[in-house]
């Protein structure tokens, strides 16, 4: 667990029986679905890999309502799948879940990076606010369904 100012809140680390709630605030943020493999089986093999998925729980009701997928290479850290369920946007939980995040990569002792769409301009304040830089003109290039990997 994480310590939090606001005591309404946890930030605390994912548990296998989170996976419903976390699932729905991902759909209901835009951020994943099951189709694009977010399911608690590839939440597990990041863990196991040295990631982690640090989530925003309100500690009445116990609803998740944030989190910020941590993942790595070995080499950098990726944040990801990083949000908040709309009511319960604009009360500061990015801040306490973005230094969760950043704590954890630091501690790690590995570069950080994220993604994030040029119009999410709330998202790209938040992230240039704790430090982030806008690397370049890279575009961004995914294979999900991997029967469309060619090899020849």
């Amino acid at each position: 667990m994480y310590p939090s100012t606001d005591y309404r809140f946890i930030v605390r680390n994912y548990r296998v029986g989170d996976i419903v709630q976390v699932a729905r605030l991902w759909e209901q943020t835009g951020m994943g679905h099951p189709s694009r493999g977010d399911d608690s089986n590839t939440i597990e093999r990041t863990i196991k890999c040295g990631g982690r998925l640090i989530l925003v729980e309100e500690a009445e009701t116990g609803l998740i309502c944030g989190s910020s997928w941590v993942t790595t290479d070995g080499r950098r850290m990726f944040i990801h799948h990083f949000g908040i369920l709309p009511e319960f946007q604009g009360i500061k939980l990015s801040h306490l879940l973005m230094k969760a995040s950043l704590d954890f990569v630091k501690d790690m002792g590995m570069q950080v990076k994220l993604e994030v769409h040029q119009s999410n301009l709330r998202a790209t304040e938040l992230y240039k606010r704790y430090g982030f830089r806008r690397l370049g003109d890279y575009d961004v290039y995914i294979i999900r369904d991997l029967s469309e990997i060619k090899t020849g």
